[in-house]
C-alpha cells in the first residue's frame, strides 16, 4: 500500500462498515500536480477513485484518501479568479446576512476559505472575518489581501484556540470544504465549538441528486471525498445537536445545495425547503443502491459511443485537443481514455500554462493558440464553463473547428449549432 493514501473501511458519517461499491472508476493521477518537464514523472502515480455507498446512513463517498500534505500542496484553484464564482459567493454572503439579520461587526468564519473571496463578501457588509485554510500559498495570498487567515486544518484543539482568541462566531461557513474532510466527525465537532448559541452554520456542497441525474462525472475527484444528500446529512448533523433549517438548490458547478443549520431549537424556524428536498430524495430512491449504480450504466453507454467516435477520428487522422486544465478534466480524460488522443490542452491559468498534466503528460498552452493550432475537435474538459468557452471562441468555430461536450450526453458543437451561447452572445 502506498504511503501517499489509505483506504478507509468505514463510513465517514456513521462509522458503519456496511459499504458497497456503487460507481467503479478508472484510477487517476492527482489533479493539481502539473509538471515542468515532460520527462519528469514525479506525482504521476495513479490512485483509486471508486465511489461507495453506506447501507446504514446512505452516504455516498470515496474511501481512498490521499495524504493531505500531498493533496493540498501547490494547490492551484482560487475562487477569486473566476468571476462567476466570485459573484455567487458574494451573493450568498449578502443573502445570508439579510435573511438571518446578522448584526454588523459580527464575527464570520470560513472553513476552507481559499483566497478569501467569500469572506470578502462578508467584509464588504461590515462583518469581522476570519478564514481557515490548509493550502499554504493561497492562505498567504488571502492574508496579503487583507483577509485574516489561519493556515491550518481545523480540528478541536485549533477551534478552542480560536475561541480563546477571537470568541465564537455568529456565522460559520464551509463551502465545498464540507465535502473535502475525511474526518467529518472532528470537523463538525470543531464547527459546533466555534458557533455561538444563536449562530448559524452555512455550507455548500456538490449535490448527490445532481451528480446522479446529470451524470456529473467531473465532480468525482480526490478532493471531493463526500457526495452529500440531505437524507444522510440530516441524520449526521443531529448527532451534534444541529438541525437543518433551510436548503436551496442552485445550478452552480453543475448542481449544488446551500444549506443552513443551527443548534436544535435555535432562534430560527425550520423552513419547508428542508422536508421538501428530503422527500424528493426519498421518492426518487436516493437511499437505494440501484439508484446510485444507475450512474455507471449511463457512463458505460456514453463511453461506448465516444469510443466509436474517437476510433473514427483517429482513422481520419483528425487533430484532437482539450479545453480547460480543470480538476474535473483529469477524471474525464481517464474514464474516457482520452490521454493518448489529446495533443494539448488550452488554458490560461498562470500555474498551468507551458506545463504538463500529471499522468498523461499533455502540454497546457494558452487559449490564444486555439485558432493557430486549429484542432479539428476540442473536448471541453472544464465542463462547468462550457457556455463561456463556446461563446468566447466563435472564430475557432467559424473556421471549422468543433467542440465536443461529453456529459450528460455527447454533443458536437459547430458554427451552425443551436446552443445557449447564441442567446447570451452580445
Amino acid at each position: 500500500m502506498s504511503k501517499n493514501f489509505y483506504h478507509r473501511i468505514d463510513c465517514r458519517l456513521c462509522s458503519s462498515k456496511d459499504l458497497e461499491l456503487v460507481i467503479p472508476l478508472k484510477e487517476i493521477p492527482l489533479t493539481e500536480k502539473y509538471l515542468e518537464n515532460k520527462n519528469f514523472k514525479k506525482d504521476s502515480k495513479l490512485y483509486p477513485i471508486d465511489v461507495y455507498m453506506c447501507r446504514t446512513c446512505y452516504h455516498v463517498q470515496i474511501l481512498d484518501v490521499i495524504d493531505t500534505d500531498i493533496l493540498w500542496n501547490d494547490y492551484t484553484f482560487r475562487s477569486g479568479l473566476v468571476d462567476l464564482i466570485k459573484v455567487h459567493l458574494h451573493d450568498v454572503a449578502e443573502r445570508i446576512c439579510k435573511k438571518y439579520n446578522i448584526p454588523k461587526k459580527s464575527l464570520v468564519m470560513d472553513i476552507g476559505s481559499n483566497d478569501g473571496t467569500l469572506l470578502q463578501g462578508y467584509k464588504n457588509l461590515n462583518m469581522e472575518v476570519l478564514g481557515i485554510d490548509p493550502a499554504k500559498e493561497i492562505a498567504a495570498e488571502a492574508n496579503k489581501s487583507g483577509i485574516n487567515t489561519i493556515n491550518e486544518f481545523l480540528n478541536e484543539k485549533l477551534s478552542n484556540d480560536i475561541v480563546d482568541k477571537f470568541g465564537k462566531a455568529k456565522v460559520i461557513n464551509c463551502f465545498n470544504a464540507f465535502a473535502h474532510a475525511d474526518d467529518m466527525v472532528e470537523l463538525t465537532k470543531s464547527i459546533k465549538n466555534l458557533m455561538s448559541k444563536d449562530g448559524i452554520f452555512v455550507f455548500e456542497v456538490s449535490y448527490l441528486v445532481d451528480i446522479i441525474e446529470k451524470t456529473l462525472l467531473g465532480t468525482i475527484i480526490h478532493e471531493h471525498l463526500s457526495h452529500h444528500s440531505l437524507l444522510s446529512l440530516e441524520i449526521f448533523l443531529k448527532k451534534f445537536n444541529l438541525e437543518l433549517i433551510y436548503v436551496e438548490r442552485n445550478p452552480f458547478q453543475g448542481g449544488s445545495i446551500v444549506g443552513v443549520a443551527q443548534f436544535i431549537n435555535g432562534p430560527f424556524s425550520v423552513e419547508e425547503s428542508v422536508e421538501t428536498l428530503i422527500e424528493y430524495e426519498r421518492e426518487n430512491k436516493f437511499d437505494k443502491l440501484e439508484k446510485i449504480k444507475s450512474f455507471s450504466t449511463k457512463l458505460n453507454k456514453i463511453n461506448n459511443q465516444l469510443g466509436d467516435l474517437i476510433k473514427k477520428y483517429v482513422i481520419e487522422k483528425k487533430k484532437i485537443a482539450g479545453y480547460g486544465a480543470a480538476r474535473s478534466g483529469t477524471t474525464l480524460i481517464a474514464e474516457f481514455n482520452l490521454g493518448d488522443k489529446i495533443q494539448y490542452i488550452f488554458d490560461d491559468h498562470f500555474q498551468k500554462v507551458n506545463k504538463y498534466t500529471p499522468g498523461d503528460l499533455i502540454k497546457v498552452i494558452s487559449t490564444k493558440e486555439i485558432v493557430k493550432k486549429m484542432p479539428d475537435y476540442t473536448f471541453i474538459l472544464a465542463w462547468v464553463h462550457a457556455d463561456k468557452i463556446i461563446s468566447d471562441n466563435q472564430e475557432y468555430l467559424n473556421k471549422g473547428g468543433k467542440f465536443i461536450l461529453i456529459l450528460p450526453e455527447i454533443k458536437i458543437i459547430s458554427k451552425d449549432s443551436i446552443y445557449p451561447w447564441k442567446k447570451i452572445k452580445k
